[in-house]
C-alpha cells in the first residue's frame, strides 16, 4: 500500500534545481507518496543509509527495501525542523502511522552532492516513542 501524505510544507522539486534542504524535503515527499522512481531520482547511485538496525549500500538496494520490504509503508514523516548548514542538511521529525500516532522520533543527517543535486548518504538516528 502506498504511503499516505498529509499536506505540508514544500513541494518536490527536480534535483538539479534543489538546494540541500529542498532535496531533503523532496526525499520525504517521494517516500510518503510511494513514488519510488522519484525517490530514486533524488539519490546518488552510490547512496548509503546507515540507521540503528542496518545499513543499505546503493540507491537500488535502498529503494527496493523502501518499496518492497518495509514492514509498514502507510506512514508519514512529520518534519519538525530542517537545519540547512554546510553542504549537508539535518532534519528532525517524527514518523507517524496511518492513524497519526507517533511510531518514533528521528533525526536524519543527509550528505549532499551540491553540484550534482543528489543525496549521497543518510545517517538516521531514532528513538522509540
Amino acid at each position: 500500500m502506498p504511503s499516505r501524505r498529509e499536506g505540508g510544507e514544500g513541494e518536490a522539486v527536480a534535483p538539479a534545481d534543489a538546494d540541500p534542504a529542498a532535496l531533503a524535503r523532496a526525499y520525504y515527499d517521494a517516500l510518503d507518496a510511494g513514488e519510488y522512481d522519484r525517490l530514486a531520482s533524488l539519490l546518488d547511485p552510490d547512496f548509503v543509509q546507515r540507521r540503528p538496525d542496518r545499513t543499505f549500500e546503493g540507491r537500488d538496494r535502498f529503494v527496493a527495501f523502501m518499496r518492497d520490504e518495509r514492514p509498514n509503508t502507510d506512514t508519514t514523516h512529520a518534519v519538525e525542523r530542517v537545519y540547512p548548514a554546510g553542504p549537508g542538511v539535518a532534519v528532525r521529525g517524527r514518523l507517524l502511522d496511518a492513524d497519526g500516532e507517533e511510531l518514533f522520533a528521528f533525526v536524519d543527517v543527509f550528505s549532499v552532492d551540491v553540484d550534482g543535486g543528489k543525496l549521497t548518504a543518510l545517517e538516521t538516528y531514532a528513538a522509540e516513542s
